[in-house]
């Protein structure tokens, strides 16, 4: 499933939306919501960050509407100006210099049921994530989670294919690290 799926209803909604009907604008913001939000939460890892570089993202299209070049091109124009969100939300936590601390739970000790392993899983796999170098952790999201070609991932983050291609790279063999690592522990 690409970012311009349903590019002739989005088309759409964005000429109602520039001839005054704003209330059109939350049609896109229904199609688009959950696939941002899901992404932008991977990329930042904090649910707080992930939802204020989201809000932030559909308000600054909104405002920009009118320089969206090609209407049917809307699901990866939006999809850019979070990209960007995320690193300016990414930044501005850097400096803050705010420290996460993870918790295990107590529950990981004991006898795991399936449905617990999955979540302990899911669990390393963010702890890793939110290792990697943002540039790396954009290029795997943008790869293998949203299921970008290397054209469009250059497109939103103006990086080249081959540079892109090498983050990717680095980004899976720093994973298979750090999740060796957690199997060690």
């Amino acid at each position: 499933m690409g970012i311009g799926d349903g590019m002739s209803e989005d088309a759409d909604l964005v000429r109602r939306v520039l001839a005054g009907d704003a209330a059109a604008y939350g049609g896109l913001v229904a199609h688009y919501r959950d696939r941002l939000a899901r992404y932008a939460m991977r990329m930042l890892g904090d649910r707080g960050d992930a939802e204020e570089a989201v809000q932030d993202a559909f308000l600054r299209a909104y405002r920009s509407l009118p320089r969206c070049d090609d209407p049917h091109r809307f699901g990866p124009w939006l999809f850019g100006i979070l990209v960007n969100r995320c690193r300016t939300a990414y930044v501005r936590r850097a400096r803050r210099e705010r420290v996460v601390v993870h918790d295990e739970p107590a529950s990981l000790a004991a006898a795991v049921s399936p449905a617990a392993e999955r979540l302990e899983w899911e669990a390393e796999i963010a702890w890793a994530l939110e290792r990697l170098d943002p540039l790396y952790r954009e290029a795997f999201l943008l790869r293998h989670v949203e299921d970008l070609t290397y054209d469009e991932m250059a497109a939103l983050t103006g990086a080249g294919v081959s540079a892109l291609k090498m983050r990717v790279m680095r980004a899976c063999d720093r994973l298979r690290a750090l999740l060796e690592e957690t199997d060690r522990v």
